[in-house]
């Protein structure tokens, strides 16, 4: 019944999409370009598909090569609004749990949040001096932005090209849209792919020509922590997660909240309830940074127990080089 309500509810949603991109694409929409390189990170479908190492990958690459980027993001969930420029009293709640993670691994990297992406890389160029590029986390259908250079991210095992439109599927915007990807990254592969299993992935894609396909991972830092962990998570796909914690703690258990979810003192009670079970609290670097506002931290202190985040980076699965020279080449040849 429910999949009988949600396939012509996701044609409608469809017919919506399709309209908003005919309106820019026949200019009744206004689109802007911005005087500085931007590289947008970006997907089809509803979160859980690895923008924020992707965006730490980019960060990292460019100021090894000598570089001044800064990051723009919407800033979802935050409770603030218009433009905003992280500093040392940046929270989760003035520009949300995302930025604030970057903000903390990358404390001499510009972080700012905007709902205009075009008006925040403005106020960007007027506040910095030194500004070679601006990373773009999800502004893929932010269609008033001509981005320079885009990203798109699909995962291993839930490509868009098996998916469908939302509430039917996961997908915001159309599957065709991904011909306007410089390059299409794979995510979330298996340690266990094979060269023929990308080929399988290649040829069901149908690139054309001008988009470069790469594959990626997902590399977790080693476990030392002894004991049992309660693994708390409140981000879209927490299995890849759990599937790597398991191998090291097989009695491992898993307590899920919704993507972006904001803990309240109930969550935290229920927290502190089944964590009395358990040796440690395993959570993820984007939950701990919404969960450094509440009591959690001092409640399993007192009790002795550690929460820690589990850090995450991409790994490439085919030579990153490639993926390297395409970022480089677009910044150098457009600042």
């Amino acid at each position: 019944m429910l999949k009988a309500l949600s396939i012509p509810l996701s044609w409608l949603y469809a017919l919506g999409v399709s309209i908003r991109h005919m309106l820019f694409d026949q200019h009744l929409l206004p689109s802007f370009t911005v005087r500085v390189p931007t590289i947008c990170v970006g997907n089809l479908a509803v979160g859980g598909t690895g923008k924020t190492p992707m965006v730490e990958y980019l960060l990292q690459l460019l100021l090894d090569n000598g570089y001044h980027p800064a990051v723009l993001s919407r800033g979802y969930k935050r409770k603030t609004r218009g433009f905003l420029l992280a500093d040392r009293l940046a929270t989760v709640e003035s520009i949300g749990d995302e930025a604030m993670q970057l903000h903390r691994k990358f404390p001499d990297v510009p972080i700012a949040v905007c709902e205009n992406r075009v008006r925040g890389i403005r106020q960007l160029q007027r506040q910095l001096t030194q500004l070679d590029v601006v990373v773009l986390d999800d502004a893929m259908q932010h269609r008033a932005l001509r981005c320079g250079f885009t990203i798109l991210l699909t995962p291993y095992d839930h490509l868009y090209i098996d998916d469908h439109m939302l509430p039917w599927g996961t997908l915001r915007d159309l599957p065709h849209r991904a011909l306007t990807a410089d390059a299409v990254v794979v995510t979330k592969c298996p340690d266990t792919i094979r060269p023929i299993d990308m080929r399988v992935v290649d040829n069901r894609l149908h690139l054309p020509t001008f988009q470069l396909l790469h594959f990626t991972g997902l590399s977790y830092a080693s476990m030392e922590q002894e004991g049992t962990p309660l693994v708390l998570c409140g981000i879209a796909q927490p299995q890849y997660m759990m599937e790597y914690v398991r191998a090291h703690y097989p009695k491992a258990e898993l307590m899920a909240y919704p993507d972006h979810h904001h803990y309240t003192p109930a969550d935290i009670e229920a927290i502190m309830q089944r964590a009395a079970d358990f040796d440690f609290v395993l959570t993820t670097e984007k939950d701990i940074q919404r969960l450094r506002t509440t009591a959690l931290v001092d409640r399993l202190h007192a009790q002795n127990k550690r929460l820690i985040a589990l850090p995450i980076r991409v790994r490439f699965c085919t030579p990153k080089e490639s993926f390297d020279r395409q970022i480089l080449t677009y910044v150098r040849e457009n600042r």
